[in-house]
């Protein structure tokens, strides 16, 4: 099992980077840079947690999991990021949250008791609803950006995360904000391969819900102008 989840969360970031990568408007050696950049965040990541230092350093995980929304948050600041970044089709965007069915695996660490509190279950059920409707709301993207439906299950996906975020925090053995008393609660997930989730793809999927929303923001005027042309 422990093989079959590593390589299910391996394939599953290597995807979505992936898929993400080929469809950045910019330069083949601008690709390949990032391309490196991300990889060799993964095998930092890797290391670190196969060292155990994520485990045994109280702040490592919350460090860790901010650097890449510090990266994507200062990349922002740059126009040709942000108009990289927007160009990526949302409903491709949307189409790989599916992925976030594998939530299962972290449903049945919680019935099998090998993580414990509410948070394998709100994260795991969270992210089952949120893969289970990505392909239907990504095609409402692809015929009408500003359905209401996008808006919806945008908001219900990001707070998942947030939620889940939280309740890891609060559930992990060591943690600075400790709260939530119960073993061995989320501490399995500053090791290998569960480390992969909130280090790698947590950060990637937010990411993505705050381009969604950006794209979303972005094309609100359009409707209003279109709106007032109707109109005149």
């Amino acid at each position: 099992m422990e093989m079959l989840r590593t390589l299910t969360f391996g394939v599953t970031a290597g995807t979505v980077f992936a898929a993400l990568l080929s469809t950045l408007p910019i330069r083949l050696n601008s690709r390949l840079i990032l391309g490196a950049v991300i990889g060799g965040w993964i095998t930092l990541v890797v290391a670190l947690a196969g060292a155990g230092i994520v485990n045994h350093q109280p702040f490592a995980l919350p460090v860790l999991f901010a650097i890449p929304l510090l990266a994507a948050a200062i990349g922002a600041a740059f126009p040709a990021f942000r108009s990289a970044v927007m160009a990526i089709p949302m409903p491709l965007i949307v189409a790989l949250n599916a992925l976030r069915v594998l939530g299962v695996f972290m449903l049945l660490e919680g019935i099998a008791g090998r993580m414990s509190g509410p948070f394998p279950y709100a994260a795991g059920i969270g992210d089952i609803i949120t893969g289970i409707f990505a392909l239907f709301v990504a095609r409402l993207a692809a015929k009408n950006v500003r359905d209401v439906r996008v808006w919806e299950w945008n908001v219900f996906g990001a707070l998942d995360l947030v939620v889940a975020v939280a309740l890891g925090v609060m559930s992990a053995g060591g943690s600075p904000i400790h709260v939530i008393d119960t073993v061995p609660g989320s501490s399995p997930m500053t090791t290998l391969p569960w480390a992969l989730v909130p280090l790698v793809l947590v950060p990637t999927y937010l990411i993505g819900h705050a381009i969604v929303f950006a794209q979303l923001r972005a094309a609100a005027p359009v409707r209003t102008e279109t709106l007032a042309a109707v109109n005149a």
